[in-house]
């Protein structure tokens, strides 16, 4: 899942880019409903038809989670008070940290490489999640989709964080988990790794001389 050997004749890297879920932390809306839902059958269902990935994802792009979840619980009853916790224990959704990036984002920094994110992200949530990920703390900068109503892999997010960190996309390095993300990044000179696990990962900073 890496691409460390398609840059070995690229731009040194000046920064380095991080996505956040499922790369500094793990992300799966089934670590909160599983504590809600006792029948595995009634639990895969609702996860496939109701609180879903792709439904999420307009939080991420920028829809207000007052229209979202009204909506929502008017199409799926039933279910009003299981969207409801949605909403209101989305943290759960973080079961914790990916094992290793951590570290590598600390190694980096004592480097001194500048360090930034880009994320989607639902601005509501954002604000309860950023204070519980210490990793972010050594970002620079962090473009967040809920907030400038743009979402990877749309390549006018990738325009606008080159444009807001201050550099060439040639001179970055963004780590995503998503693939159809690292192809946006790629599209428009980014360099990239496209991320599976932290030891792949630490073995591409090694190889470019980051740590």
């Amino acid at each position: 899942m890496t691409d460390t050997n398609e840059n070995l004749h690229a731009p040194s890297v000046e920064a380095v880019v991080f996505d956040v879920g499922r790369v500094l932390v793990q992300w799966d809306l089934r670590a909160l409903f599983t504590k809600l839902i006792a029948d595995p059958e009634e639990l895969d269902w609702f996860l496939a038809n109701v609180v879903t990935e792709q439904w999420h994802f307009q939080h991420d792009a920028g829809v207000p989670l007052a229209d979202m979840v009204p909506a929502r619980q008017a199409e799926f009853p039933q279910y009003a008070d299981l969207i409801a916790a949605y909403a209101t224990r989305f943290l759960e959704t973080v079961p914790g940290p990916v094992p290793g990036s951590a570290a590598l984002v600390e190694r980096l920094h004592m480097r001194g490489v500048p360090l930034y994110a880009i994320t989607n992200f639902g601005a509501e949530f954002w604000q309860m999640f950023r204070p519980t990920c210490p990793p972010l703390d050594r970002m620079r900068d962090i473009v967040v989709s809920g907030q400038e109503k743009l979402a990877k892999p749309d390549p006018a997010i990738f325009q606008l964080a080159a444009q807001r960190f201050g550099r060439d996309p040639q001179a970055m390095l963004f780590i995503d988990d998503n693939a159809a993300n690292i192809a946006s990044a790629r599209s428009l000179g980014w360099q990239v790794h496209h991320f599976g696990a932290a030891g792949a990962l630490e073995a591409d900073l090694v190889a470019r001389g980051l740590i």
